[in-house]
C-alpha cells in the first residue's frame, strides 16, 4: 500500500509557551503520521512528541537566518513580524523538508482533530495548495505543496522584498498572499468562481470553509452567526457542543484567547500538562476542562 503523502508544519515562536501548549503538543502526538517543526527560544516542553522537533534558536538569530536565505535585511523588533513571512517559510527552511510531500504554515493557538480524515491522499492529490477559509489563505493553516515553484511562490507578493522588510505588520499571509490565488475576493459567488478558472494559480488550490475559527465573521455551519460554546477532544478526535457527530480538523480558539481567557487568573502550567494528558477534555471561554460531552 502506498504511503499518504508526507507532511510537515513549520513555525517560528518566540517568547515563552502559552499555557495551553501542552494541548496543542498532545494534539499533535494524535496525529503521528504528520510531523511539526518549531523554531523557538522557549526551550522544549516535557515529555516532547516524538513527531515534533523544536530547533533551540535565539529570535536575533531566526532573523538572521531569514536575512541570509532571503537576501534582505531582516531585523523586525516585534516576533509578530514573523506572520508576514509564513509564505516564504518552505523557501526558507527548504534543507528542512527535503524527504517531505507537503508543508503547512500555521499558528499554535489551536489543537488539532484527526488531520488525516480531513486532508485525505485523495483530496491531496487534486490541489497544490490547501486553505481552510473560503475566500483567503487561512494564516493559522495553510498546507502547500512541496516544490519549488510552490516554494516560491510567495515572490509573486508585490514589493516582498521591501515589505518584510520594514516594521510594520501587513499581515501578508491573509492579504497579498491570497491575492496571487484568488482574483476579485468579494464578487458575488457565481461571478467570483468563474474568475477564478482564469486563474492557473486558483485552479491548481482547494479553497474550502472547514469552519476552524467560530465566533468571528463569517457565519458557522448552518449560516447563523451561532457558535459553539463548548469543543471536546477525544482521543484525538474534535467535536462540539452545537454540530451533533460532525468532526472538525482543529479549532483556532483564537476569538477566546483574545477576550474570555483574558480574565482567567492563575492557570497553571503544569496542571495543563496533567489535564493534557488525559484521554479527553473541553475547551470553551473558561479555557481547559476536565470531561467531555
Amino acid at each position: 500500500m502506498k504511503a499518504e503523502p508526507s507532511i510537515c508544519f513549520v513555525i517560528p515562536y518566540f517568547g515563552c509557551w502559552p499555557f495551553w501548549m501542552p494541548f496543542f503538543l498532545q494534539s499533535c502526538r494524535r496525529n503521528p503520521d504528520i510531523d511539526w517543526l518549531l523554531f523557538s527560544d522557549c526551550g522544549v516542553p516535557a515529555d516532547l512528541p516524538v513527531n515534533v522537533r523544536i530547533e533551540n534558536i535565539s529570535y536575533s538569530e531566526y532573523c538572521a537566518l531569514v536575512a541570509k536565505r532571503l537576501n534582505i535585511l531582516f531585523a523586525p523588533a516585534d516576533a509578530y513580524k514573523l506572520c508576514d513571512i509564513k509564505p516564504a517559510l518552505g523557501f526558507i527552511h527548504e534543507d528542512y523538508l527535503t524527504k517531505y510531500d507537503f508543508w503547512a504554515f500555521g499558528d499554535i493557538d489551536l489543537v488539532y482533530g484527526r488531520l488525516r480524515e480531513y486532508f485525505t491522499a485523495a483530496r491531496l492529490a487534486r490541489f497544490d495548495l490547501f486553505s481552510t477559509h473560503e475566500r483567503r489563505i487561512s494564516g493559522h493553516l495553510c498546507l502547500i505543496r512541496n516544490t519549488k515553484k510552490m516554494r516560491e511562490v510567495f515572490m509573486r507578493m508585490p514589493n516582498w522584498q521591501m515589505r518584510f522588510c520594514d516594521q510594520q505588520h501587513h499581515a501578508l499571509d491573509e492579504g497579498a498572499f491570497s491575492r496571487i490565488f484568488l482574483w476579485r475576493k468579494n464578487f458575488p459567488k457565481p461571478l467570483f468562481k468563474l474568475i477564478g478558472l482564469l486563474n492557473p494559480w486558483r485552479r491548481r488550490s482547494e479553497f474550502v470553509e472547514a469552519f476552524s475559527t467560530p465566533s468571528g465573521c463569517i457565519p458557522w455551519v448552518d449560516g447563523r452567526f451561532e457558535f459553539p460554546q463548548r469543543w471536546f477532544w477525544r482521543n484525538g478526535c474534535l467535536v462540539n457542543d452545537l454540530n451533533s457527530g460532525s468532526e472538525f480538523p482543529y479549532f483556532h480558539f483564537v476569538v477566546w484567547k483574545r477576550d474570555a481567557w483574558g480574565a482567567l487568573d492563575n492557570i497553571s502550567f503544569e496542571a495543563c500538562e496533567a489535564l493534557s494528558r488525559q484521554p479527553q477534555w473541553q475547551i470553551s471561554k473558561f479555557g481547559f476542562e476536565q470531561g467531555a460531552q
